[in-house]
């Protein structure tokens, strides 16, 4: 049992503390995420953006100053065939640079690949990352 896959088990959203979260939902929103759900208000308000390929980021309003500089979590990545697009989008939406737009050559195992991947960092500290395989 232990190494079966669990049925229907697949990734919902991930969630994230915002100090300000009208920001970040202005930032997000100008790379194209749509809001799928809101509930409470204040320091209680919570609101689902969806990704466009069912992935959900969940932004949190309590995030304050409880949180490291460096985020609440390592990454996520969003997939896309355009990344330097996606990349200048998000500058232009108040994304701050972390890596320029750029292919990697994996020595990855079974088969080697590589891949297109730029890195920019959101108003709380987290990192996104705009991922292709090449």
């Amino acid at each position: 049992m232990a190494n079966e896959i669990i049925k229907d088990l697949g990734f919902h959203h991930i969630a994230l503390r915002c100090k300000d979260i009208e920001k970040s939902l202005k930032m997000y929103s100008a790379l194209g995420l749509k809001e799928k759900a809101r509930w409470g208000e204040g320091e209680k308000l919570i609101v689902m953006l969806g990704i466009g390929d069912g992935g959900i980021i969940e932004f949190f309003a309590d995030g304050g100053e409880k949180y490291a500089e460096e985020g609440k979590w390592q990454h996520f990545a969003m997939t896309t065939a355009d990344v330097e697009g996606a990349y200048e989008k998000a500058l232009t939406a108040g994304f701050t640079s972390l890596t320029p737009p750029k292919t990697v050559p994996l020595e990855s195992v079974p088969e080697k690949m590589s891949i297109k991947v730029a890195f920019v960092k959101g108003p709380d500290g987290e990192q996104v990352e705009f991922f292709c395989q090449v």
